[in-house]
């Protein structure tokens, strides 16, 4: 079951303190990384400074050490002594190993405060204060805090206390450079400002916005509660290839490359669908990939040409029970990523929480289009309506064709809350069992929320004749022009001679899913890396 099929039909100054400059080093040559030249001169300097402090480090012996063990996290120590009074904790005396960015930090004379942050995440972010003085670290080492930067890499032992404003903080007793920090971090207060920035340079991002580093959590947690509710439900997961010499499971134009051992042409998968199915063929009756696919096609705020997705098949199932199983999937995942299925998207209310709709491609154009119930199935009314609307349907189109054309063109985007659309033309659906009662469509849905796509199950095509006949309907769309036609997978064909049994298959966008989930505008916010042009 491919990836939801409406993603290829859419074309788509801080103020700083200078730092005082350690003497007798040779001063280090020009960065040559041509970034540095994109840098404000101010920046240009602070890292200049720091590459000097780190020359100084690297003279006096190692200056990357790798024996600290922090033995503690922010967040559980948050977790377990945040809410203790100070006159509990402190007569306890709990010592405690910490490592982190020093985010902050404060120089008071003899006694100062640092804000250190782990990659632990709890109701704090991972961070907790640090109290260190000139009597608990002595002179020398409390001179090197002092000229400590925003940014680095620190290890700290010491005591539990409570502050008189109630913050929990450590007495430091040992602290140590781990790792020296080149560059000013984004301000700290605003985190990063250009939002092409935030993307090119994820690791900066996640060190300064909380908010991203909780995006990309709810995501993994999002993922890890989908394997355990498909594992949970009999479904075995699976790994099918990424390269393939055919492509296939969806209308997609594919990346192309050459495997030079085999000298031929090979693809990278546009979906798994087709091997899948040759699985539950073999007799693995459940199974699902949670798997990276790619698509040479536009980028936009829906798309990213390597994105992540979920398909899975079961045998004796069909669209019916699809629904069912992916409504609850879903409902689990918001759940277990969030705490809720009761969410808000831009705004706007989603309920998981309460029954999905279920529609006909048909009885979405009138409820949602304005259409009656006799203009519904009646082609000459419709082709005008599409006329009305600027679009010039192929003469070829019939009644079902002319009904998905105007679903497409002003029903889409009204299905906020989340509604099954079901019942697409067979042209528009090569992979899908035609209905018994009405052979001009399909068993198939699709799930929209939010005014897209999230998921797309059918009940599977298993008569091999059947699906021959569409894969050459297909070759012919491709040899008229159409790149995102399918091939003639002849394998697939050899496959489905041996016998698929009635299976039911479905495909979910996972980065769509966690966009909804983390209410972010773009695929870019939860994609940690997404595909961008080159710098320069």
């Amino acid at each position: 079951m491919c990836e939801p099929a409406r993603i290829v039909h859419e074309r788509a100054a801080c103020g700083r303190l200078r730092l005082p400059t350690i003497r007798g080093f040779p001063k280090p040559r020009r960065p040559t990384m041509t970034h540095d030249a994109l840098l404000p001169d101010d920046d240009n300097k602070l890292i200049a400074e720091r590459r000097e402090k780190l020359a100084a480090i690297r003279a006096k012996g190692v200056a990357f050490p790798n024996d600290f063990k922090p033995r503690h996290h922010a967040a559980d120590l948050q977790g377990k002594y945040g809410e203790m009074a100070n006159e509990e904790l402190e007569p306890q005396a709990v010592q405690v190993a910490v490592a982190g960015r020093m985010m902050l930090k404060r120089v008071m004379g003899k006694a100062s405060f640092a804000t250190l942050q782990d990659g632990s995440f709890g109701k704090t972010h991972g961070r907790i204060q640090l109290f260190v003085s000139k009597d608990a670290l002595g002179d020398e080492a409390y001179e090197s805090f002092k000229h400590l930067d925003l940014g680095d890499i620190l290890g700290a032992e010491g005591t539990l206390f409570k502050t008189r404003t109630g913050e929990l903080s450590i007495k430091v007793t040992t602290l140590r450079l781990l790792t020296k920090n080149l560059r000013p971090l984004p301000d700290k207060f605003h985190g990063m400002a250009d939002q092409e920035q935030k993307y090119r340079q994820r690791y900066a991002d996640l060190i300064t916005d909380e908010h991203a580093r909780a995006r990309f959590v709810a995501r993994s947690k999002a993922l890890a509660s989908i394997r355990s509710f498909m594992v949970e439900h009999g479904f075995l997961e699976v790994e099918t290839p990424m390269l393939h010499p055919i492509p296939g499971g969806a209308n997609a134009r594919p990346f192309v490359t050459h495997h030079n051992a085999l000298d031929q042409e090979m693809f990278l998968r546009i979906a798994p669908e087709l091997y899948l199915k040759r699985l539950v063929v073999g007799g693995f009756e459940r199974v699902f990939e949670i798997n990276r696919s790619f698509r040479n096609e536009g980028i936009s705020v829906r798309h990213n040409p390597e994105f992540t997705m979920m398909e899975f098949y079961a045998a004796y199932w069909n669209y019916h029970d699809l629904m069912d199983f992916t409504e609850a999937l879903l409902r689990h995942a918001a759940r277990m990523a969030t705490g809720t299925a009761s969410l808000t998207y831009a705004g706007r209310p989603v309920e998981l929480d309460k029954p999905f709709a279920r529609l006909s491609v048909r009885e979405s154009l009138v409820v949602h289009a304005g259409v009656s119930e006799a203009e519904s199935t009646d082609a000459t009314a419709l082709h005008a309506r599409l006329k009305a609307l600027g679009e010039e349907p192929p003469a070829h189109w019939k009644l079902a064709e002319l009904q998905f054309g105007l679903f497409e063109a002003v029903v889409e985007d009204k299905l906020w809350q989340p509604t099954f659309i079901v019942d697409y033309p067979v042209e528009v659906s090569p992979l899908a069992r035609a209905s018994d009662a009405n052979p001009a469509v399909t068993e198939r849905f699709e799930l929209f929320i939010t005014g897209r796509e999230y998921a797309n199950g059918f009940s599977e095509l298993n008569d091999a004749e059947d699906q021959a006949a569409r894969f050459r309907a297909q070759v012919a769309n491709k040899e008229a022009g159409d790149d995102e036609a399918m091939y003639y997978d002849a394998d697939f064909i050899r496959a489905l001679e041996y016998g698929l049994p009635p299976t039911g298959g479905c495909g979910v966008g996972l980065d769509r899913l966690v966009m909804l989930l983390t209410d972010s505008p773009s695929i870019r916010d939860v994609i940690l890396f997404p595909a961008l042009r080159h710098e320069g």
